[in-house]
């Protein structure tokens, strides 16, 4: 196991930290600050600038001199190198930005430092892209000598709105396909766990990528994010967050029509056949949930268990969610570190009170920790709700905190009726050694993606994102860039 990387004073830096505006660090134009704390202890990490409209205003006008000036006539290769520099520094500071996203918003370090392939190689990835994009000669039935081709060109200027349950991961998401399309960018980090982005954008400038490129202005959604999602300049926004705020992006985007992609929530069904090997199925159902204290989106909070194993699966799940060690993500032994604030506490902790209320029993967990050295912190017990139905609010909304809902099922045929009952379409999972069986349910699921026998995988090459409520476009992939760029047809008549 990884030590901890360094002092955590020397990771955090600076106690003050300033926005990224045209490749400077500025204060906010209106001279607020606010705070952002470790909440595993709830010490003060550091203290930002607050953002806003004015300060938007000023970042997408950097962002469009960039897009207009010096980095439109950087070559695909030249952004590919600028991509592959980037990458080789977030690879030389990974302990560091690992150790960031522990302390701004829990993840357990062993967690964090577990994403090191998956955030350098997205960066990697979208450097390879670089140099693919191009448009196509399209055959045509004009009169006459005409001849008919597509450009690919950037949309311009991004607004990103990025969440606080994966800082480094989620902002690479974003950042990358904006350097390899050729677009420039405006990113608004969430509140909550602001200081990964910040680093990030050092280490862009460090990179050599021209002042205006990449943007960050931290600040508040109602403010910086709402003034971001409406701004007649810019080209497209791309949101990470809950589906409630992302009508709220839509609504503000509605001035320009820009173009908007959404990755939302879920409530991800995580069904388990009875001739699933359940020596793998029990931790990966588990740690499909509690991974991250529940706070990812298309975690399997919906366990469907076929009714023949449904008793003894869930004795082994309580038993498995007994074991695991919540505590403090600085520590490598900790497997589930604190949701993230207060107000995440009490929003599962509402959510448990609403599942009682509804005639669930709790099997294990079912409430805050305390004690050895939990008490400053905002630490949830991982939780195993059963007496569930599928109509109950806490199987139909998310919760994002460490919280199963379990849910009994007859036939292959129940199973996907149950999945689907549901607003969202995010993720999924199947648990069977029978491959027509995981064939025919991988199609019957209305979600963007399914897992079989494993739970969370991702990788560059694979899109995600969401039906229904879950949103729309996708990250990752060759699919993603595509959002970032427009097609242009031109007609030539020759003679």
């Amino acid at each position: 196991m990884t030590t901890i990387p360094r002092a955590v004073d020397k990771v955090v830096g600076s106690q003050r930290k300033q926005l990224l505006i045209d490749g400077k660090w500025v204060d906010a134009v209106s001279g607020d600050w606010f705070e952002t704390y470790n909440p595993a202890n709830g010490k003060q990490l550091a203290t930002l600038c607050a953002g806003g409209s004015a300060d938007i205003d000023l970042a997408v006008a950097a962002a469009r001199r960039a897009f207009e000036g010096p980095w439109s006539r950087f070559t695909p290769f030249e952004r590919q190198q600028c991509l592959l520099r980037l990458a080789d520094l977030v690879e030389k500071h990974f302990d560091d930005l690992s150790l960031l996203d522990t302390l701004d918003m829990g993840a357990p370090i062993s967690f964090a430092l577990g994403r090191r392939q998956r955030a350098i190689g997205m960066l990697r990835f979208y450097a390879g892209l670089c140099t693919t994009i191009h448009g196509e000669t399209v055959p045509n039935s004009l009169p006459g000598d005409v001849f008919s081709f597509t450009l690919k060109e950037p949309v311009g200027v991004v607004g990103a709105i990025t969440p606080w349950n994966a800082p480094l991961t989620s902002t690479i998401w974003k950042m990358g396909p904006v350097l390899a399309t050729g677009c420039t960018m405006v990113l608004k980090p969430a509140e909550e766990a602001p200081l990964t982005a910040l680093r990030l954008g050092e280490l862009v400038l460090e990179a050599g990528i021209p002042a205006g490129v990449v943007n960050v202005v931290p600040g508040f959604g109602e403010t910086a994010g709402a003034a971001l999602a409406a701004h007649m300049d810019v080209d497209k926004v791309a949101f990470t967050g809950s589906h409630f705020t992302g009508q709220k992006v839509l609504d503000g985007a509605r001035g320009n029509l820009k173009r908007v992609t959404l990755e939302l929530g879920g409530k991800s069904p995580d069904i388990v056949f009875a001739d699933a090997d359940l020596d793998k199925a029990v931790p990966g159902t588990a740690m499909g949930v509690f991974a991250n204290s529940g706070q990812i989106c298309s975690a399997g909070t919906r366990l469907l268990v076929q009714r023949s194993i449904y008793d003894d699966f869930i004795e082994r799940l309580t038993q498995f969610a007994s074991s695991l060690r919540v505590g403090d993500g600085i520590d490598p032994k900790t497997q589930i570190g604190p949701v993230v604030s207060a107000e995440q506490l009490d929003r599962v902790s509402s959510y448990l009170d609403i599942g009682r209320a509804e005639g669930a029993t709790v099997a294990v967990g079912g409430g805050r920790l305390s004690g050895d050295g939990l008490d400053k912190g905002f630490f949830v017990a991982p939780t195993v709700l059963v007496g569930v139905h599928n109509d109950m609010r806490i199987a139909q909304e998310e919760i994002f905190g460490p919280v199963i809902a379990a849910i009994p099922f007859e036939t292959p045929a129940e199973a996907a009726s149950i999945a689907n009952a549901s607003p969202f379409g995010l993720g999924g999972g199947v648990w069977t050694r029978d491959v027509a069986t995981a064939h025919r349910m991988a199609k019957a699921i209305r979600s963007g993606t399914i897992w079989v026998n494993c739970y969370g995988l991702l990788d560059p090459v694979i899109p995600f994102g969401g039906y229904k409520m879950s949103g729309y476009g996708r990250e990752s992939g060759i699919q993603h860039i595509d959002d970032y760029l427009q097609v242009k047809s031109v007609v030539m008549q020759n003679g």
